[in-house]
């Protein structure tokens, strides 16, 4: 069954790009991760909401464990090769887990 995870993290409103900057620099690093189906990062709109939503799709629990227990989830949080240890954008995340139960893609797809 298809699951989605939504890390909703805590993003100081001067943070934004930086927050941006480091999701498009590792976007490359969950193309070939088995069972992963998609990502976005959503950046809030109203004044009411601060967070930001980290949404990805998982083709089922386990192909999320595998990421999350493997390499992937700690390189995503890694510094690049010969920087400095990079200091913590968010001040602090929620993970929100969701199974599919109805799903609706375009028509004709």
């Amino acid at each position: 069954m298809t699951v989605v995870k939504i890390n909703a993290l805590e993003i100081p409103p001067q943070a934004g790009d930086e927050i941006v900057k480091r999701f498009t620099a590792r976007m490359d690093s969950l193309a070939d991760v088995p069972g992963f189906l998609g990502f976005e990062l959503l950046r809030p709109t109203g004044e009411a909401e601060t967070r930001w939503f980290v949404y990805t799709r998982w083709a089922d629990q386990t192909a999320y464990e595998g990421w999350r227990d493997g390499d992937g989830a700690r390189n995503s949080h890694a510094s690049d090769e010969g920087e400095q240890p990079r200091r913590p954008v968010s001040m602090g995340a929620t993970l929100l887990e969701f199974e599919v139960e109805v799903e609706q893609g375009p028509s004709g797809a």
